[in-house]
């Protein structure tokens, strides 16, 4: 059987098993504040087997492309504090998103080019010049599906560690939010309103950040060509 056919399927029966079990639950509020002191006590005597099986659960969920990277975030915030949190969440959730990436590129980049390989030639054009510009602020803007940009980025010619390197620094000031959050997990009473507006106003303005400062640098040498 065709490899693509087989991850696909592989894909698709992980996220319909998610949904028709009803496995969000398992990703509540309520009940990672619950398994939270469940799993600090089975911490306290085995630390790193907790810490390294967390990061490749998160690893896991992201590449499947589930949306849990919230709750996991607020998850590793509890039980691993502030800084072991944030590198833990940093480094795998772009790694998982990494996986996402390459799957959708695996399974069906070939079959999209060869059906819309003309009109998506600006497109890729576009990627193949300013991939890292337009990754960055994708990322940043929280409106935008995790999931979905890892699955888009695969059907980009965007190189593999560009996608790696901006999706971990992109994704960062955001990490860093929801890890702290979650140092305070047990306190927390709902997930609304985690993300202020001026916060993600920053997000944006973050994101858009690098196009503004590349047309100030455009400028600058045109007028200085005069």
């Amino acid at each position: 059987m065709n490899k693509r056919i087989i991850l696909l399927a592989l894909l698709v029966t992980a996220v319909v098993a998610y949904f028709w079990f009803g496995l969000g639950r398992y990703f509540s509020l309520e009940f990672a504040q619950g398994a939270s002191e469940y799993i600090a006590e089975y911490q306290g005597r085995h630390p790193l087997a907790v810490f390294f099986g967390f990061g490749l659960f998160y690893v896991t969920c992201t590449a499947l492309s589930l949306p849990v990277a919230a709750i996991l975030s607020l998850l590793a915030g509890a039980l691993f504090g502030l800084e072991l949190g944030v590198v833990l969440v940093s480094f795998s959730a772009p790694i998982g998103a990494t996986v996402a990436f390459l799957s959708a590129r695996f399974i069906a980049r070939d079959a999209v080019l060869s059906k819309f390989g003309s009109k998506l030639q600006m497109i890729e054009d576009g990627f193949r010049k300013d991939g890292a510009f337009y990754l960055f602020t994708l990322r940043l803007i929280p409106a935008i599906p995790f999931f979905a940009v890892n699955l888009l980025m695969g059907l980009t010619n965007i190189r593999v560690f560009t996608f790696y390197w901006v999706s971990q620094l992109a994704m960062l000031p955001a990490t860093i939010v929801f890890v702290n959050t979650g140092t305070q997990l047990s306190e927390l009473r709902s997930l609304e309103g985690l993300l202020s507006p001026m916060l993600i106003g920053s997000f944006v303005l973050l994101g858009c950040f690098p196009w503004i400062a590349r047309g100030f640098v455009a400028a600058a040498k045109k007028f200085n060509a005069r």
